[in-house]
């Protein structure tokens, strides 16, 4: 007798990252600096000294103490992950009862529903504005008209590139009676953090991420800051060696060269100005391109009726970006990287006229 799938597993579609060998990639928000061109001698060494047939140290310690001392936040309050997806599975896997209503807000990162779906949540949609903002009292009234026991949401919001200011985040945190879980994975781009607010709120959950700013992608290393209460439960339900003994070391030798991640993440602020400012210019001279966002984060989201056939011809020039819908949403590159884009991109508005 053949073996049958679940229904919920009947039905899920695979995450499709823009797959090939593209020249120029822009298009999965990765940092546009290889961190070990300049650490590398460091990594190597925290490497050198990990014991391979050890499992790892199950609580990340010595990477936990680090991550807690770049951003100033106590150590005991911090869970390691990995990546961020890890812990986003976690809370709405454990912290929710099976058919629990989850809100998501829409657009935004996809996983959230997803991993709310896997759960066997109830998974609640509330459209954005127009201009793509979040009204944060439609929020709040939702929440506490529709029996959400969680809200999940990013901020600064992938993938439209807007955020939500941290007297909003409070506002949201003091009225509603669910859990709020906020993925700041492109906060250190910005400036509106809750970060420090994790020990006045017990109903908060603040994820970050390696990935971004520090251009730790490979690792898949996340980190979950909450109460001392979430934080005990969230230790409690994790897999015991949920990071690599070698991620532990590479992040640590990072997390140790605050000015260097600090410098690399005002070289991409100023990277993403410069070309936002530049596909604004564009959209001034080519009506293919309706609307430039301001983006908050290490890429720019744009609007724009040909969206397909845009991504289609930047692969014929090997140029990586990510479609979405109507949008486009493209990572701030070297300024090289940039420039190889705008040109590529302008060539193709025109032959379009």
């Amino acid at each position: 007798m053949a073996y049958e799938l679940t229904k919920k597993l009947k039905s899920v579609d695979m995450y499709v990252p823009v797959e090939g060998s593209c020249k120029v990639r822009l298009d999965a928000n990765e940092s546009c600096y290889n961190i070990m061109d300049r650490l590398g001698e460091d990594i190597l060494d925290e490497i050198k000294n990990t014991e391979l047939n050890r499992y790892p140290d199950p609580s990340a310690e010595r990477v936990t103490r680090a991550f807690a001392d770049f951003y100033g936040v106590p150590a005991s309050m911090c869970t390691a992950g990995n990546g961020s997806d890890e812990l986003i599975s976690l809370i709405l896997g454990a912290f929710l009862e099976k058919g629990d209503n989850v809100l998501t807000l829409t657009p935004d990162f996809s996983m959230y529903a997803f991993y709310g779906y896997m759960s066997e949540l109830k998974v609640k949609t509330l459209q954005k504005e127009d201009n793509l903002r979040v009204n944060v009292a439609k929020v709040i009234d939702y929440c506490n008209n529709n029996d959400i026991k969680a809200v999940i949401f990013s901020n600064p919001c992938n993938p439209t590139s807007l955020g939500v200011v941290k007297e909003d985040i409070i506002k949201l945190l003091k009225n509603v009676f669910c859990l709020v879980i906020v993925d700041e994975a492109y906060m250190d781009f910005w400036g509106e953090s809750v970060l420090d607010r994790v020990t006045e709120f017990d109903n908060l959950i603040v994820l970050r991420t390696c990935s971004k700013n520090m251009g730790l992608a490979a690792l898949r290393l996340g980190f979950a800051m909450a109460s001392p209460s979430i934080t005990t439960a969230l230790k409690a339900i994790k897999s015991p060696y949920n990071t690599s003994t070698l991620d532990q070391a590479a992040a640590y030798a990072a997390l140790k060269n605050k000015p260097l991640i600090t410098e690399y993440t005002a070289e991409i602020v100023r990277s993403r100005k410069a070309l936002q400012e530049a596909l604004a210019t564009l959209s001034s001279d080519f009506g293919q391109i309706e609307r430039v966002y301001d983006s908050v984060t290490n890429f720019v989201f744009f609007k724009s009726s040909k969206s397909a056939e845009i991504c289609r011809e930047l692969e014929k020039n090997s140029i990586a970006v990510r479609k979405i819908g109507g949008y486009i949403r493209v990572t701030a590159g070297t300024a090289e990287e940039n420039e190889i884009f705008l040109s590529a991109l302008k060539e193709i508005l025109a032959g379009m006229e």
